[in-house]
């Protein structure tokens, strides 16, 4: 999924990060309906294809189902299964980045953690 975008990543991880954002801040929870593709296409001025295409990567992923006719739901364990994913690759691709270029400018990690000036 990636824990962080940029401003080069496609369209439709944009969307499916916004989305995921959203199941991890408890917006949508489990039982939930998401906005159809057409209202979240004109929301973000995407084109629904893409939308939908964020949608089925969030239903090849196991964290909504659809209901035909009815709409995309948010199955029971996404949450948690969705965090538990975002830590990993969060670990394991973005923190080693984000610490090199702390090393690399020579900040201090531990007064960044604090909200403490480390520019000191």
């Amino acid at each position: 999924m990636t824990a962080l975008t940029n401003e080069d990543s496609p369209v439709y991880v944009k969307l499916r990060q916004h989305i995921a954002a959203a199941v991890l801040r408890g917006d949508y929870r489990a039982g939930d309906q998401l906005p159809s593709v057409r209202a979240l296409a004109a929301e973000y001025g995407a084109n629904p294809l893409t939308v939908a295409k964020a949608y089925q990567r969030f239903q090849d992923d196991g964290y909504v189902e659809v209901r035909r006719g009815v709409g995309m739901f948010v199955l029971p364990g996404a949450a948690e299964k969705l965090r538990a994913v975002e830590r990993a690759h969060f670990v394991e691709q973005v923190w080693p980045q984000v610490r090199a270029q702390i090393d690399l400018l020579g900040l201090s990690a531990a007064a960044l953690l604090d909200g403490e000036s480390a520019l000191a």
